[in-house]
């Protein structure tokens, strides 16, 4: 048995992420890390429509010019993505140097980290990877879970967000705060949501609840 990876999630904002590249790999390195709050530098002679795209609307930072050894000091992580393999592995060996993780476009297994397939519904994001088995497999398995979570999962889990906050303020023992959630969890919330038939709380129908679901 071959050893597995270790599922994370990192937290970006604010933190220096470097793509070297500027290619179709390195414009979705770009997006995936968008909504992070990461501070994104692509290092390219050239990029694509999409990363211009980003860099126009300031989202990102390209130094236009070729990968130089030193480019990557500070960074948090680092994507090596370029076409050309020699390139891809002196990323690679400057950021295991420097300590910094490292995803190699190419050859993933040799980076520190892989970038899954994602399903994202706001709040929630689910992630896949086969562990080696092919991007082919984790595409069927990521197509499958969008159509299992469906866009009412963002709404629904907006209103959990609001009401932990709430539960949290009013509630002091942990122990009815946790019954509290997951009675709210299976109050039927998610299919009213689905069915278009859920109508928003009121800050008085939020304390309500909380107080009528306190007890045993």
């Amino acid at each position: 048995m071959g050893r597995y990876l270790v599922p994370v999630m990192l937290r970006c904002e604010g933190k220096s992420c470097c793509i070297v590249g500027g290619g179709p790999v390195s414009e979705r390195k770009a997006a995936g890390l968008l909504h992070s709050g990461a501070v994104i530098t692509v290092i390219s002679p050239s990029i694509t429509h999409g990363l211009q795209a980003m860099l126009e609307n300031n989202q990102l930072r390209w130094i236009k010019r070729p990968y130089c050894e030193g480019d990557l000091q500070g960074a948090f992580l680092v994507y090596a993505a370029t076409d050309d393999p020699e390139v891809n592995k002196a990323v690679m060996r400057e950021a295991r140097g420097r300590g910094i993780l490292v995803n190699v476009a190419d050859h993933s297994e040799q980076g520190d980290f892989i970038t899954p397939g994602v399903v994202r519904r706001g709040r929630l994001v689910l992630s896949v990877s086969t562990s080696g088995a092919g991007p082919s497999v984790s595409a069927a398995i990521t197509s499958k879970l969008e159509e299992i979570f469906g866009l009412e999962y963002e709404a629904f889990l907006d209103f959990m967000f609001e009401m932990r906050k709430r539960i949290k303020g009013r509630v002091p023992d942990p122990a009815v705060r946790a019954r509290l959630l997951g009675r709210l969890a299976h109050s039927g919330v998610l299919e009213q949501i689905r069915e278009g038939r859920f109508m928003e709380w009121t800050e008085t129908e939020m304390d309500r609840w909380i107080a009528e679901n306190q007890e045993e």
